[in-house]
């Protein structure tokens, strides 16, 4: 039903309005509580060996809702109706913006895959620190906030402008982002530079312990695909230096190879950031490079070409604790969390691991012939 309402209808429609439109709906069937629990109970995670703790918060199943998708916090329940182990929103800014001109997302349908340029548009940090505050939660999730740096803002100001940010939305997150791998934004990913984000993420981790005292925020950074070799070693050292919390690996690629199945070439040359299918060898390569330097000492999140089950489940064994995803959700539809648990406690099922945790890295995934569960 959802691919012929995909090519019927929201194909049709510009990308980003069909975003509104959707997500509209989702938001206004959380609203109905009859709706909103048949909906609840029949997406989420069934099997209980699919939880997993991650940064000491406890998951139902290891899929979530990436960042990019609620960049103001106004669909959390929504999407957790939908199956989704936890939900981060955002990109948030310490000011409101409007991000780029439009149009600013585009969908490779061949290559099931987007480009965006969208600039982080959102309602700012004092915005959605008001809106989390009010917060009501219906149905129970984990609620990551990622954040960035406003557009306006100099360089040489930007630890200033995370640090606003951390101390308005850190005492509402359940862990917190901080974001500086987006290619939208001019001069961000220099950010990821070790030699500037060491100050930056001790400046953040300092803001989040002095305004919430009394329990200890996680804190994540989340890297680009595009960085060398080199530099993903460089960041995996700084995390263990830091005792970050965890690594989230890949935000969007600029690159643009292996495209173009149906979209012409004006279209792949897009600038933007590129997400979906195409990202997923890259995006494994960096966790498996990020889990050979950093082992189980921190926690790593995997998000960029998952898909299916088997996607996820690859970058489980790879060592990611929690997977999460975006694009698939526009192709696949309301239903692509509920397959992926329920296709990843079929492959927990035919491994020889008990729950989902011991799979996490594990190096006995190389068997060939692995043992059945009876």
């Amino acid at each position: 039903m959802y691919s012929l309402l995909f090519r019927l209808a929201f194909r049709r429609l510009d990308p980003e309005r069909a975003h509104t439109m959707a997500f509209s709906w989702i938001r206004l069937a959380a609203r109905v509580p009859g709706l909103r629990g048949l909906l609840a109970a029949l997406m989420a995670p069934r099997r209980p060996e699919l939880g997993v703790t991650a940064f000491g918060l406890r998951m139902p199943g290891p899929l979530g809702l990436a960042a990019g998708f609620d960049k103001n916090a106004v669909g959390i329940d929504g999407m957790a109706m939908l199956g989704f182990g936890h939900v981060e929103i955002g990109t948030v800014t310490g000011q409101p913006q409007p991000g780029n001109p439009r149009p600013r997302l585009f969908r490779l349908v061949g290559d099931r895959a987007l480009i965006n340029r969208m600039g982080f548009n959102n309602e700012g940090s004092a915005a959605v620190a008001a809106r989390l505050k009010g917060r009501r939660a219906v149905l129970p999730t984990t609620v990551g906030v990622n954040i960035g740096k406003t557009k306006i803002v100099p360089e040489e100001e930007a630890e200033a402008d995370y640090v606003l940010s951390t101390e308005r939305l850190a005492p509402h997150a359940g862990y917190l982002v901080v974001n500086v791998s987006s290619p939208n934004t001019p001069g961000l990913r220099s950010l990821q530079a070790v030699d500037r984000l060491r100050p930056l993420l001790t400046a953040v981790r300092a803001a989040a312990d002095r305004v919430v005292p009394d329990r200890r925020v996680p804190l994540l950074v989340k890297i680009a695909p595009d960085l060398a070799d080199a530099d993903v070693d460089a960041v995996a050292d700084l995390a263990l230096e830091l005792g970050l919390d965890g690594i989230i690996a890949t935000n969007t690629t600029i690159a643009r190879e292996g495209l173009g199945l149906t979209a012409g070439p004006a279209l792949v040359q897009e600038t933007g950031g590129l997400s979906g299918a195409p990202l997923r060898t890259r995006s494994l390569e960096v966790l498996r490079r990020l889990h050979a330097r950093v082992g189980d000492r921190t926690t790593l999140v995997a998000v960029g070409g998952i898909e299916t089950a088997e996607d996820a489940w690859q970058r489980v064994l790879a060592g990611a604790t929690l997977v999460q995803g975006y694009s698939a959700f526009i192709y696949r539809g309301p239903f692509w969390a509920r397959s992926v648990h329920r296709g990843l406690a079929a492959r927990l099922t035919a491994s020889p691991y008990d729950t989902l945790a011991e799979a996490v890295g594990d190096p006995r995934h190389h068997l060939q012939n692995p043992v059945r569960h009876t």
